[in-house]
């Protein structure tokens, strides 16, 4: 073997603790890659997210129902991380906390909130960090099961500390109850009593001036109750915004 490749190979082996260390960092900070201000992913070709992120400050609930493998569960970790970290970009034009929140975030099953969810958030099992919860805000993490994640910590650009929770439908409609909560975001249409009680987690009251529930979904099944919620008239209209349901309520 050439002698300066065996040095180098050796000096590569030697180093690699530290370069997988890099390697994580230079990923960790993937929230930071979406929707910039130039290049080919610019902000400006997703009117219909910036959109969304908008209605955030001016309504409890919204709903991205779109398409599969559009971004909607890009959209809705992206969102979610900012809460958690109050990282918002100089851009943002969504709803702001300016203190630590709690928050759930839930899917169809345990098995597809680990696949979908916790992949988006977190990354990988082998790489924690590498999601859109960057890898320096993540405090301590406790499972619930092999291999998946049931509480975050996350800390807060203030200081302080958000907590999420990931949660599924199959727990049904009990493991919904409780306390208050600052932001619910549900990926995959939930069931109707499931909806029902986020909308009651994020009401104000007393102190709490209330949160926000945000779902993001394709509706597979049909025109459901939580469809109609949205699409009163049973189809999307022109431009694809529709009043959101607490305005149906007031």
């Amino acid at each position: 073997m050439d002698l300066s490749n065996e040095t180098l190979l050796k000096d590569v082996v030697a180093n690699l603790p530290q370069l997988e260390a890099e390697l994580l960092r230079r990923r960790s900070y993937k929230i930071k890659r979406y929707f910039p201000e130039t290049g080919p992913y610019r902000r400006t070709l997703y009117p219909k997210m910036l959109e969304f992120f908008k209605m955030g400050a001016q309504h409890r609930e919204r709903a991205m129902i779109a398409a599969n493998r559009v971004g909607k569960t890009d959209a809705g970790s992206f969102e979610l991380a900012l809460h958690l970290t109050g990282e918002y970009p100089d851009w943002w034009v969504g709803k702001r906390f300016d203190s630590p929140i709690n928050a759930w975030c839930a899917g169809t099953t345990n098995e597809k909130a680990k696949e979908i969810l916790q992949k988006k958030l977190l990354g990988e099992d082998t790489a924690r960090g590498t999601g859109m919860i960057p890898a320096h805000a993540i405090i301590k993490s406790v499972m619930k099961g092999p291999g998946q994640v049931g509480t975050v910590w996350v800390r807060h650009v203030t200081g302080g500390v958000s907590t999420l929770v990931i949660k599924s439908y199959d727990q049904g409609r009990p493991a919904f109850e409780g306390t208050e909560q600052h932001v619910i975001w549900l990926d995959e249409e939930p069931p109707e009593d499931v909806y029902t009680e986020c909308i009651l987690r994020t009401m104000a009251t007393g102190e709490f001036k209330g949160g926000i529930v945000m779902l993001t979904f394709t509706p597979l099944q049909g025109p459901t109750g939580v469809v109609n919620l949205f699409l009163p008239e049973g189809s999307f209209p022109a431009g694809g915004i529709v009043p959101t349901p607490e305005d149906a309520r007031a």
